[in-house]
């Protein structure tokens, strides 16, 4: 049986919702892979995370973040009840969404956010690339899906790193965000300006 750590039983319990035994019962079973253990878990729906995901979120706020005055941030994050929207635990995840998307510039909320024709452009130019370096055709569309995937993580929000823990995407932040206040959320959108900047 492979050694579990502590930590990642607790962390997998925070982007989870579910209690010790079951999240440490998904790592043993996952020979201690976190990632494998929480897709399990995904597929046996015992993530709470993803139950409350189902819910309505129509409270929320309008956040914003101003950074010396020269980069300004305004972010919609949405809450199942007014309750939770004046949570200072709610409050303080606004702010850090705001303030991450000051420092990360993301260009899309997400994978799905992206529109087609930046798609399609992107995945023309890295498939003429892959083929550039002579890469066997019949591996070609797996390559590209993999170079398509890594290009947007870096810019969709929800993807990236988060800058005060990068051990976590937006996404994971997010969930283990869901687990705390027991509602859904969901970050709607962003609006990132930047002095000078011409688009």
């Amino acid at each position: 049986m492979a050694d579990i750590d502590i930590k990642e039983i607790k962390r997998l319990r925070e982007l989870t919702g579910v209690g010790i035994t079951d999240a440490k019962q998904a790592l043993v079973e996952a020979e201690g892979d976190f990632d494998i253990a929480l897709e399990a878990m995904r597929k046996k729906g015992m993530t709470k995370a993803e139950k409350r995901g189902e819910r309505e979120a129509l409270s929320g706020v309008v956040g914003n973040y101003n950074h010396d005055g020269r980069i300004g941030v305004l972010v919609e994050i949405n809450c199942e009840t007014d309750f939770v929207a004046r949570n200072e635990l709610f409050t303080d995840f606004v702010k850090d969404i705001a303030m991450h998307v000051a420092a990360s510039n993301p260009e899309f909320l997400s994978q799905e956010h992206i529109p087609e024709d930046v798609l399609e452009q992107k995945r023309s130019e890295f498939a003429d690339k892959a083929k550039a370096e002579g890469k066997p055709e019949k591996m070609i569309d797996s390559i590209v899906d993999g170079m398509l995937k890594k290009h947007f993580a870096e810019r969709c929000l929800m993807e990236q790193p988060f800058i005060k823990d990068q051990d976590k995407t937006i996404g994971e932040y997010t969930k283990e965000n869901i687990a705390k206040l027991g509602e859904n959320i969901v970050v709607r959108r962003f609006a990132r300006f930047e002095l000078g900047a011409t688009s």
